[in-house]
Formats: C-alpha cells, structure tokens, sequence
C-alpha cells in the first residue's frame, strides 16, 4: 500500500517531489512550531512549504535542526514576496531566507504571485539561483495560463511546479489540464478550502460512505487528480489524520460527485489583479 512517505512525482527537471506535503503558514509560535513539525514528520511529511511573506522561516530552520535528521530525508520549498522581486532583491533575499532556514539550498522556489513591475527579472535570477545551486528547482505560485505564456517568451527554462489556491470549490480543471500539458505539476494550496466546504452534502454523503473525515476525502480526491496539495494544522490529530488517505479509493462516480461541486469560488486573491497592482490587495 502506498503511504504519504514513499508517494513521490517526479518534476520536469528530474527531481522529486513528495506528492503530499505540510503548509506552514500562520504558525507563528515558535514552540508550537517546533512540535508540529517533529509531529508531520513522525506522521510520514517530507515536503515543508513556507514563504518569505508567512515569516516563519527561522522557526522552520530550527525544527529542522531538531528533527536531527539528513539533509535528503526532507524537501523545502520557500517563496519570494512581491516587495523582494526584481533580479538583484529575488538573489539577496532568497540568500537571507537560507540563512533563516539554515540550508545550503531550498529543493522548490517559487516565485509568490505574478507582479507586472518585476515579471521577467524575478524569473532571470531564479534560472540564475538555479545555476549557483541555491535551489533544485524553480516555480511559481498563482500563474494562471496567459503568466505562463507570457513567461515562455523570455523563460531559458520553465516553472516546474504551479502552486494554485485549488479545492472543490475551485476545481481548477483547465489550469490542470494546461501545466500536465506542458510538463508543471500542479501543487494545491488551501487544498480544504479552509475548512469552508467541510459541509457539502457530496462532501459528507462520501465521508460516510467511506468512513472518512471531510477532510480526507477532499484530499484523496486531490491525490487521484494528480495534484500535490499541501494540507496546514497545527493539531497532531489533524495533521496525522491528513495523511491518514492511503487506504481507500473513491469510484470514477465518486470524483464526478466531488467535481460537481466546483463553483469557481476563490477565497483568496485573483492572480490576475495581484499582477496589476503589483501585490497582494485587500479582499
């Protein structure tokens, strides 16, 4: 039976890539932090998601030093914030976010949310991080189709990973047919919707069914779509019963049941108005 530790995809540029992984963002204790991230990788989590934004990467540094574990038994993405892209501030500020983590390199960068003012020399310095050693391999998050093309005008390389806000209430199926097409795995963030679509009846019916929390459902239908998706607790039941998915499968009848749901929902920001303003609005 596969389980959430030996579940890996195998990104473009030949790396891999755990399917599941653990969202930091909003844990801000730093002793909160340190537990739940001894208790993720004691449940089979290898893939830790931060963000230079969420302002938690020196306590995911010190976790780290405390699992007291190799450097390849761990996969570390981190993310560029708007007010550091530009060619020269995306190369300072991912050396300060190493530094912060107390890592040689990251295995994902991703470059936050597509800005208009800073588009192609953010993406320059991440092929040039690349080339120096300072991550494995480079992405973006929040590009939607017309991002991507545009960067393939200019791009020496490709995103290998696209992370999108994605849930049954975005489902997101012409975005994920677009990045298999051209060879980007697509990563869900917010993969529960928050906890918001907890209540759908095709959520509960299917949970009963199964004998399965929302929450798993949702997320093994993630996991037949192909996508990565990147669940965040800072409870041990929760976190453990995440990745608790790898001893049931839902029916083709099942996954057209959940896609049903999709109402073209965000909770989040609209990329698209992000790249206009140059950075994240009020919503």
């Amino acid at each position: 039976m596969t389980t959430i530790q030996d579940n890996w995809l195998t990104l473009a540029d030949g790396q891999k890539m755990p399917q599941q992984g653990f969202g930091v963002y909003k844990l801000t204790d730093p002793t909160v932090f340190t537990q739940t991230i001894q208790s993720a990788y004691d449940d089979g989590y290898r893939l830790f998601d931060t963000a230079q934004m969420y302002g938690n990467e020196a306590d995911l540094g010190k976790a780290l030093k405390s699992l007291n574990v190799d450097r390849d038994d761990y996969f570390i993405t981190t993310k560029v914030a708007e007010s550091n892209q530009g060619y020269q501030k995306a190369i300072d500020s991912v050396k300060e976010s190493l530094k912060k983590l107390q890592l040689d390199y990251v295995n994902l960068l991703l470059v936050h949310w597509p800005i208009n003012g800073s588009f192609f020399e953010t993406w320059r310095a991440f092929e040039d991080l690349k080339k120096d050693g300072l991550t494995k391999s480079i992405g973006v998050s929040n590009y939607g189709m017309v991002h991507l093309q545009y960067l393939a005008t200019q791009a020496s390389e490709m995103p290998v990973v696209d992370q999108l806000e994605c849930h049954p209430w975005l489902s997101e199926k012409p975005m994920i047919d677009f990045n298999k097409q051209h060879h980007i795995v697509t990563q869900a963030w917010a993969p529960l919707g928050r906890g918001r679509i907890f209540e759908e009846s095709a959520i509960q019916e299917l949970a009963q069914k199964y004998g399965k929390t929302p929450a798993q459902i949702i997320l093994r239908w993630h996991f037949l779509n192909g996508l990565s998706f990147i669940p965040k607790s800072a409870h041990a039941s929760r976190i453990k019963e995440n990745a608790d998915i790898y001893d049931f499968a839902l029916t083709d009848q099942d996954m057209v049941q959940m896609d049903s749901i999709n109402k073209n929902v965000r909770i989040s920001q609209e990329p698209e108005l992000v790249y206009e303003f140059n950075q994240q609005y009020p919503h």
